[in-house]
């Protein structure tokens, strides 16, 4: 593949777009703004306002982990998007590419030359000025186009600027994380469609929840299990206490072996159509997490277990016993929007156009996910800045599937008070279920893990025609 480095840059267009933050989304942006002739000014407080995870001040350093996790763009969701991200030209995928180490059916990269390399071409390219600093409170308005790309560390001046303009409740700095899981892989012979007492509530049907009954005996263990797995300590920075109604559930369990019971496993007001006869002693609960209906968040399941202790726990409630989880629960400082409410499908602030946004910010987990969003940012706001109309890539595609869950496809509720909009990874859940079932070749219906490895396989292939094809037209755009 050819660096996109290379790519001839056309004369610059005088009015520069700025973008606030040089991790991997605002470093992807200002990369995409540059390709397409339009000035950028990069603005990165680090290193002369550090923060409390950073080492140092190269562009899009990984603080975490290192993997930019499966490649296979056969079978795995994060692999479609590196094989997307690769062919619209992302730069953090290309310095990941020339930086990898070994790690298996894995991407990962060496830290310290994925940084550099990503640093070197951004102030190497004549269209990008980067400027050190911290910008405090708002962009001045200026500037014009601006994307912020702050990540979940976004400075508190910054932070509390956002705050007065949208509204305190729409960003979230500390929060619970229940798992999500993937709906066809619960067993639905266990468990039931019900809403508590029958209740259909707003555009409800009675039936909008999936039930998980346990007997008294199997509550019991369960509540043993989460007291005694593995949970994870708490970061340094992270010092704020927990929201009142988002706690933990394994310190809800602490608190008395009845406290679930008569919380969010309560199992008032539900009957078990496979047993009517037999009353559950407790239910966990799954409600709809996305419009596709794919996805479906265990309630009040907010954690801190460690991921493995989670999947060993969780899967021990009957209906999820081969649960696959699309997200697993934390519980950490983080900085994001209630992005479906607050940004419109090209990432701006529907109060405010000219701000638009990128990144962790917006509501996507993980190193690629953050640099896609990034990458859109970009061509969005260089798309306008030429005087043409975006057009955003289909949800068939892993990065519009993402881009999709970010502005729109999240089910709106709200929970203590606050939305339930949280961060998500990219995962099959996200993408629209296919047309048309998955069969052998002699036509006889695919089951169990052959069926799933088969579905992931035409989800990848529908997404590959489907980028192809978006892309078409801007080519022949570019070709006249």
């Amino acid at each position: 593949m050819t660096d996109p480095s290379q790519k001839p840059i056309q004369q610059p267009i005088q009015q520069p777009i700025h973008v606030i933050g040089a991790g991997l989304a605002g470093s992807e942006a200002a990369w995409q703004i540059a390709q397409q002739g339009v000035r950028v000014i990069l603005h990165e407080m680090r290193p002369v306002k550090p923060t409390p995870v950073h080492s140092g001040g190269d562009f899009a350093e990984l603080v975490c982990s290192n993997s930019f996790r499966a490649d296979d763009a056969d079978t795995s969701a994060i692999g479609i998007l590196h094989r997307e991200m690769r062919r619209l030209g992302s730069l953090i995928m290309t310095a990941a590419d020339q930086h990898k180490v070994p790690a298996g059916g894995a991407l990962a990269v060496d830290r310290a030359g994925f940084a550099a390399h990503v640093t070197q071409a951004i102030e190497s390219c004549p269209l990008i000025e980067s400027v050190r600093g911290e910008i405090e409170g708002l962009p001045p308005d200026d500037w014009g186009e601006t994307i912020i790309a702050t990540g979940p560390l976004t400075a508190p001046s910054l932070a509390a600027a956002l705050k007065s303009l949208i509204g305190e409740e729409e960003l979230a700095f500390f929060d619970a994380i229940a798992p999500i899981v993937h709906r066809d892989t619960i067993d639905m012979s266990e468990a039931w469609f019900q809403s508590r007492y029958d209740k259909a509530g707003p555009g409800g049907s009675g039936a909008d929840y999936i039930n998980c009954p346990m007997t008294k005996a199997q509550y019991e263990e369960f509540v043993a299990d989460l007291i005694a797995a593995e949970k994870i300590a708490f970061k340094g920075f992270e010092d704020t206490p927990y929201f009142d109604g988002c706690l933990p559930i394994e310190i809800m369990a602490e608190r008395g072996i009845e406290t679930l019971r008569h919380g969010p496993m309560k199992p008032f007001g539900l009957t078990n159509p496979h047993a009517p006869q037999v009353k559950a002693y407790a239910i966990v609960q799954l409600r709809q997490d996305n419009r596709l209906g794919t996805l479906y968040n265990m309630v009040g399941f907010q954690t801190k277990l460690k991921h493995a202790a989670q999947v060993e726990v969780f899967r021990k409630i009957p209906g999820l016993e081969n649960a696959q989880f699309a997200r697993l629960g934390g519980l950490h400082r983080n900085t994001f929007l209630n992005s479906p409410k607050l940004l419109d499908d090209l990432l701006r602030l529907k109060a405010a156009p000219h701000l638009r946004f990128a990144g962790q910010i917006t509501g996507c987990e993980g190193y690629v996910e953050s640099a896609a969003i990034g990458l859109l940012a970009g061509r969005f706001a260089a798309a306008q800045r030429l005087g043409t109309v975006p057009d955003v890539p289909p949800p068939t595609t892993a990065i519009g599937s993402l881009l999709h869950h970010i502005t729109g496809g999240h089910i709106e509720t709200i929970e203590a008070g606050r939305s339930s909009f949280q961060p998500m990874n990219v995962n099959f859940g996200l993408f629209p279920p296919l047309a048309d079932k998955i069969a052998d070749a002699d036509g006889k219906r695919r089951r169990g893990h052959d069926k799933a490895a088969a579905k992931k396989r035409a989800l990848s292939a529908r997404a590959a025609v489907d980028l192809e094809a978006w892309l078409r037209p801007m080519a022949s755009a570019a070709a006249e």
